[in-house]
């Protein structure tokens, strides 16, 4: 499944602005509702919502090998919780890397998002499902 990214500068700002957030140990999850879902479902060839996701690094983590590393677990954490748990559609979600990431595995990262999304109520069964 194809990640959709959030693009826009402005949309990182809003949803740090006026979205719900929760820390975890190595990552921290912004989400707010995204008022264009339904134009999005529209355009979508399989007329179903989707979040868009936003992955920020920042420089002070290491170079640009690190930073892509971390980039790189963030997205696949994220796939394998879309495609393992019934999570809720039509939100911008920023994950936000800490510095403690860059020397966790991507299980340690998505057992962190999986707190994360339960704490601000995206995944909907409320636990992974057994596959």
């Amino acid at each position: 499944m194809k990640i959709h990214s959030i693009s826009e500068n402005h949309l990182y700002k809003k949803v740090y602005d006026h979205g719900k957030k929760y820390v975890c140990q190595h990552i921290v999850v912004y989400v707010l509702t995204d008022y264009h879902a339904s134009r999005l479902q529209r355009e979508n060839p399989l007329k179903k919502k989707i979040n868009r996701v936003g992955l920020a690094v920042s420089k002070k983590l290491g170079g640009a090998v690190i930073r892509s590393r971390v980039r790189r677990i963030l997205r696949t954490a994220y796939t394998r919780l879309e495609n393992e748990c019934d999570v809720k559609k039509g939100y911008l979600v920023v994950i936000v890397a800490r510095s403690s990431a860059i020397s966790v595995k991507s299980t340690d990262i998505y057992e962190n998002l999986i707190e994360a999304m339960s704490n601000l109520n995206m995944i909907e069964n409320g636990e992974p499902n057994a596959q």
